[in-house]
């Protein structure tokens, strides 16, 4: 009895790494690709393995960080936000105005940023959950509307922020020798993860992504979900539209433009399903980090940066390619 028990624990020593490996292969191979860039370019450049080259990555890259952990949220579910771009670039060139022409203290422009991109979200939300239009019209529509107001407040200027506000903190100041956008960009990722995959918020949304009406048939207000994932989006967006104003100093209505696409490719290079039903936070941070050292590298490499939106779309064309015809076939063909 004993060697059979000996024999089936054994068997299950085995097998655990397997499952693991299985169940997490896209966060596996997202993480070999990321050595292998870090690799390359390693190789190409001797700049890339620096302290100052990598804290630099990681400054830049935190308002991809921020709201790629929220859009992740929102793939999840099935859905997906193309207005993130135009929401960063309202509410930076707000931010600068109300700074600099309205005389309003750092923290009510901090609330006031937050509330205008959840206001976003809400509209976003309202008529995604409520009135069932298909989420990539709805946040299309919204891409031009919110990108619009921008360009018509600032009349395609440039704002710029006085250089001795407190707002410019959140944007320039290091913490024990770490950029604050990283800081910040570190805290949301891991209240994201949390969320996803330790709270009752997070297990709502990925029932709502792999079946929908059977999480609203089990009792879940999957409207009433919806729509706070949109609202987290929008905020997410807000907060990394003042992150770069703050850092750059000034607002733009051109801030943001072909943001959206980064976002997304860091999320399902990540291995979130684009069908919903599946998220990953810690994929989505490899993807992002990803993307920032290819364009990185790219730059170090003396290669054109125009070439990163070529790789921005390779990627997100292979990224969907590996989602839904090696990672996860049997749903792209149930949803066919």
């Amino acid at each position: 009895m004993s060697m059979v028990n000996l024999s089936g624990t054994r068997m299950i020593q085995h097998s655990l790494p397997k499952r693991l490996l299985h169940n997490h292969s896209g966060v596996v191979s997202i993480a070999l690709f990321f050595v292998f860039c870090c690799v390359v370019f390693s190789l190409i450049t001797s700049n890339f393995l620096t302290t100052p080259n990598w804290l630099n990555i990681i400054r830049q890259s935190a308002p991809l960080l921020i709201v790629a952990t929220a859009m992740t949220l929102v793939i999840t579910t099935g859905g997906i936000d193309l207005s993130v771009g135009s929401t960063l670039a309202l509410v930076g060139a707000l931010s600068a105005i109300a700074l600099n022409s309205w005389g309003w203290p750092w923290y009510c422009v901090l609330i006031g940023g937050l509330a205008m991109g959840a206001l976003v979200g809400a509209i976003n939300g309202f008529f995604i959950a409520y009135e069932g239009i298909p989420a990539f019209i709805v946040t299309l529509a919204t891409l031009a509307v919110v990108r619009g107001v921008a360009l018509l407040i600032t009349q395609g200027y440039s704002i710029p922020v006085p250089g001795d506000s407190p707002f410019t903190f959140m944007g320039r100041a290091w913490v024990v020798g770490i950029p604050m956008p990283a800081l910040i960009g570190i805290v949301v990722l891991i209240v994201g993860h949390v969320v996803l995959n330790h709270m009752r918020f997070g297990r709502y949304v990925t029932a709502i992504g792999a079946n929908a009406e059977g999480a609203r048939r089990s009792g879940i207000n999957t409207k009433a979900v919806v729509m706070r994932v949109y609202i987290i989006s929008g905020m997410a967006a807000a907060l990394a539209g003042m992150i770069i104003t703050a850092r750059l100093g000034s607002g733009s209505s051109n801030q943001g433009e072909g943001f959206e696409l980064q976002v997304i490719a860091a999320v399902v290079l990540g291995s979130t399903s684009l069908f919903g039903g599946f998220g990953t936070v810690i994929g989505t941070l490899l993807g992002a980090l990803s993307i920032a050292i290819i364009q990185n590298g790219l730059i170090l490499s003396h290669i054109s940066p125009f070439y990163t939106q070529i790789a921005t779309g390779a990627i997100i064309l292979l990224a969907i390619w590996i989602n839904t015809r090696i990672l996860n076939p049997a749903r792209a063909t149930a949803k066919g």
